[in-house]
């Protein structure tokens, strides 16, 4: 493989970290902006339009070229190695990322859309889309951690962090139940 790969797959490491991170708390501060809803002015005013500021310089400096790089590096590791799509472990991490864009493409359309001051989502489930991150973080790090392992029982792994998500988003549920008492 060579040492270019292992420079590529560093890389690659490093901005999967900085575009989950930036993932993670995109939708903080979208729960947060979201949350200004009940305020009264001139606090909302202020608040939204720091939520924006904010929400852009993250999406924009950070979430979004850390997307770039990982990919770019990720093509240039399979580009080096193109026997990994053979294996049961890349093509599972491959249908999870596929998710994660999908995920990515959403956060962008609510960053839009609150932008634009249209509220579709209340915090409650901004906080259970939060969870989403991490469910494929999780899958994603296993393929990759359990590679023989996981290529042989793909499908149950993927049921199993899909059931634990789902356990997960019903525990924020009921928290935020619990906080309106």
């Amino acid at each position: 493989m060579g040492y270019n790969y292992l420079i590529y797959k560093a890389i690659h490491v490093i901005f999967v970290v900085s575009y989950f991170a930036g993932l993670f708390y995109i939708v903080r501060l979208m729960i947060y902006h979201t949350e200004t809803q009940t305020m009264d002015e001139p606090k909302k005013s202020i608040l939204q339009e720091q939520y924006t500021f904010m929400e852009k310089k993250l999406w924009n400096v950070i979430t979004a070229p850390a997307l770039i790089i990982l990919v770019v590096m990720g093509i240039n590791m399979l580009w080096k190695n193109p026997a990994l799509l053979n294996v049961a472990w890349m093509k599972s991490k491959l249908g999870m990322v596929s998710v994660l864009l999908i995920y990515h493409f959403w956060c962008w359309r609510t960053l839009k859309q609150l932008h634009n001051k249209v509220f579709k989502y209340t915090s409650v489930q901004l906080r259970m889309m939060n969870e989403v991150a991490t469910i494929l973080l999780f899958v994603i790090v296993f393929a990759v951690i359990q590679k023989s392992y996981f290529g042989e029982y793909w499908h149950w792994s993927i049921i199993s962090f899909f059931g634990a998500g789902v356990i997960l988003m019903l525990i924020v549920r009921l928290i935020n139940i619990n906080n309106k008492k």
